[in-house]
């Protein structure tokens, strides 16, 4: 298989899209967003589908560029930054995104609302520092 640059940047055009809405959802105050659950869903499902995008992107560059393969999804961060795609600092930093959206997928119960929106207003950027992190690879 070869590389395909233009499946990558589709990937980043989508988490682009997905994190202008979610600066749109994170205007709302928390308890805006306490108070109406569908506005804290719509908050769930962007973050859910951002980490979606970028996973597929971290598995597309292991298996098309023939990196080290990984155990988990956390690790495709560390399969990334171990080929310096991205840094290893951000690696870790990010890579605890993986848990949260499992959490949010498969055992809502476990699920703190309110840490959730309180990282999510903290961190967002490091989606979009993601996306520099791929660009800067790319255009090399």
């Amino acid at each position: 298989m070869t590389f395909n640059g233009l499946f990558v940047y589709k990937k980043l055009n989508k988490i682009e899209e997905y994190l202008e809405e979610l600066e749109e959802f994170l205007k709302f105050t928390d308890k805006e967003i306490f108070d109406d659950s569908m506005k804290m869903h719509i908050g769930e499902r962007l973050f859910q589908l951002i980490i979606d995008e970028i996973l597929d992107i971290n598995q597309h560059f292991i298996g098309e560029l023939d990196l080290k393969l990984t155990e988990d999804f956390q690790g495709t961060f560390d399969a990334l930054a171990d080929n310096k795609i991205i840094s290893k600092e951000f690696s870790n930093k990010i890579s605890g995104v993986v848990n949260l959206r499992n959490i949010i997928v498969h055992d809502y119960e476990k699920f703190d609302k309110k840490l959730f929106l309180k990282d999510l207003r903290k961190n967002y950027s490091d989606f979009k520092k993601y996306i520099k992190f791929i660009v800067k690879f790319l255009e090399k």
